[in-house]
């Protein structure tokens, strides 16, 4: 930590250049899815049409029902809860109100028994309607792009073509290139078909159907060796939901349970599959199917009952975003019951088994480990644990095995877009490297304040130049952008530089590099009294005959941008640098750094000067580093992110003034709408 004094003197009020006191706020430039075998999953009705979805399961005794309840509140008391105290996410995350998902004006209704449950967060996180197309708190699948905090629908199009791709078919026996591209037009006009299956010929296609035998209704599944009946193992509500919203009922089922295989059924049907669904896709063929085994006298099989608003109990209190109603047991259970995920998208911890994501949402077990991050930060993916996911890929292969599984398309489709955009990664061996003029001294001594950087450890801290002078910091995005504060520029391009890899503020070392602005875009609402909205991007200046601003540099690196206020919760240790001030005001002339910590409710330090798109960090009696330099965070998986730009600060020195910052994430869309998506894009695209 900075102690006491470290940067900005007396004052962490942003340094006035003389051209601030009189300009005018100036205007930004805007720039802008082996089976060759597998057959249709088809739909028939043996005794009832549609409408008997909705009907009761008769065979589903009402001790069956109790004993159901019963093992739920047996399991939630003796719950392994999964609690992974990541926190949430920071500044105006947590102050300004998220964008409210469409066609869903209603809030979930409160249910003052979920407070003491103690797993729901009651407190302002279910007034946002969140739910699975809600980025800022998930990924969105590859078919959908986060646009403003909701999963929206690509245009086909941007389904990208795979180094190794498989056929995929659809339910009208259309070839696609893949999945994704059957989903794309899928999202975007719903009389479109659905996936069917991987072939390189879609004469036969793939679809769930349901049977009713002595008042049960059961699920099956076609697949080429014959009718199959989908297995009771597996089988959940986010599977009964997937079933039921490809019959157009919305809201998913009521009922999703395991009856008995009557001798009827086993006559009928000699074999059952069992499916994992995450309640996302569009029908069963696009959840995890597995090899055929027999039926026998100890197989349970998958029953339904589609929802009905009609059937709602007393017990049912929760209100989904989508109108359902679940009971509050389910909540926060890694299971997708509402069907739209939002009862799995407030959680203060999980319930059972399930794994709680630092953003609040809870996924299941078997998601943990699989190859595809769900939580933000990658820790689903990148935690070490005692207990293996219970469907680790080659746990399961030895002894199940997959009959198709679509998740191979997703991993590939996310690590193909992830690879082409390289940020957050430092170059190792620059990292510790210092120049031959530089000693052992420098490389140790701890300074007041912070600790002296290594001449090529900050590889995307730059420094802005303007008329000669060094006046504030900024940090690297790539390409030819670079993120300052504000503050920190003009509207006269021709009067910045920014240095690269600069280490001592006054002396160039051989890694060094210096490049002319070529265009600055301030935030349009940027306002030089408040610091409100204090960011700005700048265009550097090209190369001649290049497309680049400057050589390869091995000593420079990008650092990642993100897009969710969710990102990084409160407590979260991230990283400050720069040149700034020492206690007595004098200039730094090494670049210093240290860490900080995410500062919860600023609002009760700065009250109504703390404004949306602000974050704290830092003890409350630390100061901060130069105007417009990185406040960067790590997450999980090792990616580097500039979580904020050092924006304004009083007092500096006296408890109960932490550093303010201005919190990228809240920018997102902006910057974005300046360099461009493939600039600043690493997920979620």
């Amino acid at each position: 930590m900075f102690p006491v004094g470290f940067w900005q003197g007396s004052s962490r009020h942003p340094v006035r250049h003389k051209w601030e006191q009189s300009r005018s706020d100036p205007v930004v430039t805007a720039q802008p899815w082996t089976a060759a075998c597998l057959t249709l999953i088809q739909l028939y009705f043996h005794h009832q049409d549609l409408e008997n979805l909705r009907e009761p399961i008769t065979g589903i005794t009402e001790t069956n029902k109790q004993t159901e309840e019963a093992e739920e509140s047996s399991a939630d008391a003796s719950s392994q809860t999964t609690n992974h105290n990541t926190e949430k996410t920071a500044r105006t995350g947590t102050r300004t109100q998220q964008k409210t998902e469409p066609g869903n004006k209603t809030p979930p209704a409160r249910d003052d028994s979920l407070e003491e449950d103690g797993f729901w967060d009651v407190v302002g996180c279910p007034e946002q309607n969140f739910t699975r197309d809600s980025c800022s708190k998930v990924f969105c699948p590859p078919w959908k792009r986060c646009i403003k905090g909701v999963c929206a629908c690509k245009m086909p199009y941007m389904c990208e073509k795979l180094k190794e791709q498989k056929p995929a078919c659809a339910l009208d026996g259309t070839q696609f290139i893949s999945m994704c591209l059957i989903n794309a037009n899928k999202c975007r006009d719903k009389s479109k078909p659905t996936f069917s299956h991987y072939n390189s010929t879609c004469s036969d296609i793939v679809e769930a159907f349901n049977v009713t035998v002595e008042e049960k209704t059961v699920v099956g599944i076609n697949i080429a060796s014959g009718k199959k009946l989908i297995c009771g193992d597996k089988w959940n509500m986010a599977a009964a939901n997937v079933f039921c919203k490809s019959r157009d009922i919305t809201e998913g089922a009521t009922i999703a349970n395991k009856v008995d295989a009557t001798d009827q059924l086993a006559e009928e049907f000699s074999e059952c599959v069992k499916v994992r669904c995450t309640g996302a896709e569009h029908s069963l063929a696009e959840c995890r199917i597995y090899k055929p085994e027999k039926i026998n006298n100890h197989t349970k099989i998958a029953a339904i009952k589609c929802y009905n608003k009609k059937d709602t109990t007393q017990s049912n209190t929760f209100r989904c975003v989508n109108g359902k109603y679940v009971k509050p047991v389910r909540l926060c259970d890694g299971v997708d019951d509402c069907g739209d995920n939002s009862d799995e998208m407030c959680c203060k911890k999980c319930r059972r088994s399930a794994f709680h994501c630092p953003s609040g949402v809870c996924i299941p077990q078997h998601a943990v480990r699989d190859g595809v991050r769900d939580c933000l930060g990658g820790i689903d993916e990148d935690i070490i644990t005692d207990k293996p996911s219970q469907t680790n890929d080659t746990e399961e292969s030895e002894t199940e095995a997959f009959y198709t599984d679509p998740l191979f398309e997703i991993r590939a489709m996310r690590s193909q877009y992830e690879s082409k955009l390289q940020c957050g990664i430092p170059n190792m061996d620059y990292t510790y490297k210092a120049d031959d003029s530089s000693t052992s001294s420098h490389r140790q001594k701890r300074l007041v304040g912070g600790e002296e950087a290594l001449p090529t450890q900050i590889q995307w801290q730059v420094a802005i130049q303007e008329d000669g002078s060094i006046h504030c910091g900024g940090v690297y995005l790539g390409g030819c952008w670079v993120l300052t504060a504000a503050h920190c520029v003009r509207s006269n391009p021709k009067s910045f530089r920014v240095k690269f890899s600069l280490w001592e503020k006054h002396r160039q070392q051989s890694t060094t590099d210096s490049i002319p602005v070529k265009r600055i875009s301030i935030h349009p609402q940027y306002n030089s009294q408040t610091y409100a909205n204090d960011i700005a991007v700048l265009l550097l200046e090209e190369l001649k005959l290049k497309k680049t601003c400057m050589l390869e540099n091995p000593a420079v690196r990008s650092v990642c941008v993100p897009w969710s206020t969710l990102q990084f919760p409160p407590d979260h240790t991230c990283t400050i640098s720069g040149w700034g001030r020492d206690r007595e005001g004098k200039s730094a002339s090494i670049l210093k750094w240290a860490n900080v910590t995410l500062i919860k409710d600023c609002q009760n330090y700065y009250k109504d000067r703390f404004l949306p798109g602000m974050e704290c960090a830092g003890n409350v009696d630390s100061c901060q580093g130069d105007s417009g330099g990185p406040l960067v965070c790590k997450d999980d998986s090792g990616l580097s992110y500039v979580w904020g730009l050092v924006s304004w600060g009083d007092k500096c020195g006296e408890p109960g003034y932490p550093g303010v910052y201005t919190k990228v994430a809240h920018y997102f869309d902006w910057i974005r709408s300046i360099t461009g998506t493939p600039a600043v894009a690493k997920f979620n695209q």
